[in-house]
């Protein structure tokens, strides 16, 4: 029976020639491994995928950013991805149930952190703890969040606030975006007055500044898992994803403020 990538590839072979193009010659023009990654992600990965290239003289990889439920679900459809990393265990694990991960790739790469940031001339000053004023801060503004029902980011942000007792308080005026990345261009523009990422997420613009930090008890903890594909059949994907594992990518992630985990995840 033929693989689902195969199948995806088969689909998008009639689309192609639909359009006027070879499939043979497009995937000929692809030498690069395609990484699927969580959006929050993007700067530390891109340093470190220049880093691969520089260091292992091979392509650069394509990376393809999105929330990690998005990019988990187009692999199940049969998106070629080689590589994935999540912004949580969830979706990874949604993956390795599936059967479309290779389980002696899988590692805990890096850990992150939830903060509560707001545009960077607010006067926003709040403590973090039970029962915390924050309708009171947002007054009639939104609370930009990453979507809580399927988007890591999101879903812990509500687990921290619920725990904390005051989601109900806020629930109404919270704006929900397709990824992380999205609910801190909320902030960044001035659309919201607060908002809920990661803290890389947050020093990576300057736009905006860190008003309070989630205990890490808060939420559930915040780490990204990394996995080639089972369907991958690229040479450079676990070279890519070995790179990643060593200390040469190790200053890419920690200059974002990421914590590099790089631990064997449980049943791998």
């Amino acid at each position: 029976m033929p693989s689902r990538r195969y199948r995806w590839l088969s689909v998008l072979g009639v689309i192609l020639l639909g359009l006027g193009f070879s499939l043979g010659s497009a995937h000929a023009q692809s030498k690069e491994v395609v990484v699927f990654a969580a959006a929050s992600l993007k700067n530390a990965l891109d340093a470190a995928a220049a880093g691969f290239a520089k260091d292992t003289g091979r392509p650069t990889p394509k990376i393809s950013y999105a929330a990690s439920n998005t990019l988990a679900k187009q692999i199940e459809a049969g998106a070629p991805a080689d590589v994935f990393l999540s912004a949580d265990l969830d979706w990874m694990d949604y993956l390795a149930s599936k059967d479309l991960i290779r389980p002696d790739t899988r590692i805990n790469l890096v850990g992150n952190r939830l903060v509560l940031i707001a545009p960077k001339d607010a006067m926003v000053s709040l403590t973090i703890g039970s029962g915390f004023n924050l309708a009171a801060a947002l007054g009639s503004g939104k609370l930009a969040m990453a979507n809580v029902d399927a988007v890591p980011a999101g879903k812990y942000g509500k687990a921290a606030l619920e725990r904390f007792g005051v989601w109900e308080a806020v629930k109404s005026q919270v704006a929900q975006a397709d990824n992380v990345r999205g609910a801190l261009l909320l902030v960044s523009r001035g659309e919201a007055p607060l908002g809920i990422v990661y803290q890389t997420d947050a020093t990576a613009d300057p736009n905006v500044k860190i008003v309070g930090v989630f205990p890490e008890d808060s939420h559930p903890p915040i780490i990204y898992p990394m996995a080639v594909t089972k369907d991958s059949i690229h040479a450079d994907a676990v070279a890519f994803v070995t790179y990643l594992r060593s200390g040469a990518s190790k200053p890419a992630f920690e200059k974002q403020g990421f914590t590099v985990l790089n631990k064997p995840a449980s049943g791998s």
